[in-house]
């Protein structure tokens, strides 16, 4: 292949690069791996005679939705040895690698709380989920893009949105009332006030700490209205040194938490009724971004 016509297929990947990462994404819930199945995409872009090729979107979205499958179905069995629980890659999104998140749909499917829902689905009813809900594409464009029917299709996405409605509702509340929700949890923390933190805090919420083995954090979910107060009031209360900054990731309010060790953590919350009813913490450093 001449250094022309590599270019030429570079440039024609790249001009739709932020929608193909962005589905990527939210098919896998980890910027790295959203990376490599693009780069991967890339290789077989070049192998392709692009001249037969009337809609590069469309090729290249059926290329990337299914090297992301199969990458999730070889990630279930790897997760078996994983360390404590497994949440999704944080990213930052002002401004949003993924294009613009102008749609409310294209917003929401990047929140931490539906991606962890997303990773109960199967591969096939995450993908159909995604490519309807976030892209708005017709069932008989995800028939070709997962080579299947379109009755199966639907079949997938009412399977999938079933799942998905059931824990909605835990998470309905808006950007300000979050934000609001978040920055009162976190003064309450470091102030140690117990009765305040129970009172943000729904009484059947769970916080879930993703360490991956390589950052302190509590390898099972916490539930509980009195057991998240207290464990959060000991982790940031007043006799620790931490420093919080605010920053949007996925699309949301969200906290970077720097404790005096070096270490850093993100936070960010799922709420409804005017209560947190998830907290999804983050320290695994492979996964904390570069902020601040």
């Amino acid at each position: 292949m001449t250094t022309e016509a590599a270019a030429e297929a570079a440039g024609a990947l790249e001009a739709h690069r932020p929608m193909l990462l962005g589905l990527a994404y939210r098919l896998l819930g980890s910027r790295h791996d959203a990376e490599d199945v693009l780069q991967e995409a890339y290789l077989r872009w070049l192998g392709v005679d692009r001249a037969r090729v009337e809609e590069p979107r469309r090729y290249l979205s059926r290329v990337v939705t299914r090297l992301a499958l199969d990458r999730l179905r070889a990630r279930q069995a790897a997760r078996e040895t994983y360390v404590g629980t497994w949440l999704p890659e944080p990213v930052p999104t002002a401004p949003s690698p993924f294009g613009p998140l102008d749609r409310v749909e294209l917003r929401d499917s990047l929140s931490t709380a539906l991606l962890h829902v997303l990773e109960r689905l199967t591969p096939p009813e995450r993908a159909v989920y995604v490519l309807h809900t976030a892209f708005d594409l017709p069932y008989a464009e995800i028939a070709e893009i997962l080579d299947r029917s379109v009755v199966d299709c639907r079949q997938l996405y009412h399977r999938a949105t079933a799942r998905v409605r059931q824990e909605q509702r835990r998470f309905t509340a808006s950007r300000p009332e979050r934000e609001r929700l978040l920055n009162a949890f976190l003064a309450a923390a470091r102030d140690g006030d117990l009765a305040r933190l129970t009172d943000l805090v729904a009484a059947d919420a769970t916080a879930w700490n993703d360490g991956g083995g390589r950052a302190r954090a509590a390898l099972n979910p916490v539930t509980g209205a009195d057991r998240i107060a207290r464990f959060y009031a000991g982790v940031y209360g007043p006799r620790h040194r931490v420093a919080m900054d605010p920053v949007e990731l996925n699309g949301e309010p969200a906290m970077l938490i720097t404790r005096a060790d070096g270490s850093r953590y993100t936070l960010t919350i799922a709420a409804a009724d005017g209560r947190i009813t998830g907290i999804y913490v983050v320290g695994n450093p492979a996964k904390v971004p570069a902020l601040g």
